[in-house]
């Protein structure tokens, strides 16, 4: 069988981490078996929806490596839904209802002080071609509802195993609004019908929405996909995710200095049986993606986990995969300096201050009490030219003649070489200092 997956955000705000996730596992498990993604975007909520919003979320989709095969944009295909609509209501399947939200409220009220479950009692059925013209007289408009059949629908999920419904249990569900714009079901059936999609994959708060939709496949001549949902993102406490508990928009991430890799390798594995680790192409994550791994335990999303996984991703990322980033951050030096600070980097933006530390005018930091232990350091200074190696040799000559070793020969140079008092390993970011600025830097303090 053909695979075809569809990621259907709506575009009423920028892509959060939770829609990333089921995004990359959509990608992950097209790729993992041949098959290809469609991009739709769920936009008939006019009010809500936004060409700004829409155009953010492809470019966030495109940022986090996921090329898909075709964007389809829901607001288009009016006309199909329009026409799958009217075979459903010449068939009895989809029957006009006129309560008030207020009415609604007032039954479901009613049934629950029964001990009943709140389910819609049909009374749009009853009406007749009279009772429809009396009301919409009263200036009322009919809602419309799917009519479901009585049964219990089954389903194998791929990620929840089987997984049962009793339809008797359920309201019939609204697909036309009012103002006759549509809800959510009927478009995105319809579209996944046409699209030809193979399985639907998204969020576990889609499972309740399953059988009503299974039905509605059926209602309408085509054969169900197969559905896998997946669990949700929590907040690293367990709690719901929020603004407050750290739920962040793509958008967000990537103005942090995150990388694309970062958030893709977190999102595909974290509330997985796969390690939370970084991993450097898409490929990697494709070859290890299995339905299998997935836990149905919520998944806690955790910032500072996510930006430790960045540093690490950082650390094992090889020159060639950074150049040209580094060069628009006017960073230099080649792959030897990107080696020598890397291990220092959590985010890439932080490598032109080591740059910057290295090539530029700094402020040394050198005590009082170290300015002559510094001066001599400085008059020890090989001639150049530098390399890995003289680091050593000239540590190993100026603890010779200051009788020092350990911490109290290594730190008063590292602070004044640098400034700071920890950073990248000095045998490796000396030669980029070079033997004239290291000496100005050491004699610094004898200037004051």
């Amino acid at each position: 069988m053909s695979v075809t997956v569809r990621f259907a955000p709506s575009p009423t705000g920028y892509l959060h981490v939770g829609n990333a996730r089921t995004a990359v596992l959509n990608w992950l498990f097209a790729s993992s078996k041949g098959g290809r993604m469609v991009l739709r975007l769920d936009d008939t909520d006019e009010a809500r929806s936004s060409a700004e919003y829409a155009e953010a979320i492809i470019e966030d989709i495109l940022w986090l490596g996921l090329v898909h095969d075709r964007i389809e944009r829901q607001s288009r295909r009016a006309a199909r839904h329009r026409e799958a609509a009217g075979r459903l209501k010449r068939a009895g399947r989809l029957y006009a209802c006129y309560e008030t939200d207020a009415e609604l409220a007032r039954k479901r009220k009613r049934q629950l002080l029964k001990g009943l479950p709140p389910v819609y009692d049909r009374e749009g059925l009853s009406l007749g071609d009279e009772d429809r013209a009396r009301l919409e007289r009263e200036g009322r408009s009919p809602h419309w509802r799917f009519l479901l059949d009585r049964e219990t629908v089954t389903w194998t999920d791929l990620v929840r195993g089987p997984q049962s419904i009793d339809c008797a249990s359920l309201s019939d569900p609204v697909l036309i609004r009012e103002d006759g714009s549509f809800l959510y079901t009927l478009p995105s059936v319809v579209d996944d019908i046409d699209f030809e999609v193979s399985h639907v994959i998204r969020g576990e708060d889609h499972v309740s929405n399953t059988a009503a939709q299974i039905q509605l496949f059926r209602a309408l001549g085509a054969a169900p996909p197969e559905f896998a949902h997946h669990s949700l993102l929590v907040a690293a406490d367990g709690g719901r995710l929020s603004k407050r508990t750290g739920a962040r928009s793509v958008r967000d991430l990537r103005a942090d200095g995150l990388e694309a890799m970062t958030v893709a390798s977190y999102v595909a594995t974290v509330g997985s049986s796969e390690p939370v680790a970084p991993h450097q192409r898409m490929d990697d994550l494709v070859g290890r993606f299995d339905f299998a791994k997935l836990s149905r335990a919520p998944a806690r999303f955790d910032v500072e986990e996510l930006v430790a996984l960045n540093a690490r991703l950082l650390q094992a990322r090889p020159f060639e995969e950074v150049e040209t980033q580094l060069e628009r951050l006017g960073v230099g030096g080649g792959a030897r300096f990107w080696l020598a600070v890397r291990g220092n980097c959590i985010r890439l933006a932080e490598a032109p201050g080591w740059w910057r530390i290295a090539t530029g005018d700094i402020a040394p930091v050198i005590e009082s009490d170290e300015e002559d232990y510094c001066a001599l350091a400085a008059g020890l200074l090989p001639d150049e030219p530098w390399d890995d190696g003289t680091w050593r040799a000239w540590t190993s000559a100026v603890s010779d003649a200051a009788k020092r070793t350990g911490r109290v020969l290594y730190a008063p140079l590292r602070l004044a070489l640098t400034g700071q008092a920890r950073g990248p390993e000095l045998a490796a970011f000396l030669p980029f200092i070079g033997r004239e600025r290291a000496h100005r830097r050491l004699t610094a303090g004898a200037t004051r």
